[in-house]
Order: C-alpha cells, then structure tokens, then sequence
C-alpha cells in the first residue's frame, strides 16, 4: 500500500493536540486593525480548534497527523 500525500497547505496551518483536535492560528488579524476594538484584537491572538463538521476534512488531509 503506497503512502498517502499530505496536503502542503494544511501541514503550515493545523496541528494536532494530544486529544486528536486540531489547532490553528486563527483569522482576522493582519490587517484592517484600527477599526476593531482591543478586545476583539485581544482574542484574536489566541489558536483556535476546528469543529467537529470540519474534523473529518483535516484528518483527509493530514493522514499521519502532521
């Protein structure tokens, strides 16, 4: 059985957590910033996980857990 490819995108923007979830860094943070307020930047900062609709998606494309 031959290695499965994985997806070059999606190794530089998931990880995956000892619980199986994935990580990523989150959106709304590069530019356009002086018309949000501090909280909102604030909590931009912080990773975000994907849900669980999406959690198949990922897990296709990262087969071995990149």
């Amino acid at each position: 059985m031959p290695k499965i490819k994985t997806h070059s995108g999606a190794k530089k923007r998931f990880k995956k957590t000892a619980t199986g979830k994935f990580k990523f860094g989150g959106t709304f943070k590069r530019h356009l910033l002086t018309g949000r307020s501090q909280k909102r930047k604030r909590q931009a900062r912080n990773g975000k996980y994907i849900g669980p609709s999406q959690q198949h998606q990922i897990e296709a494309m990262l087969p071995y857990g990149a």
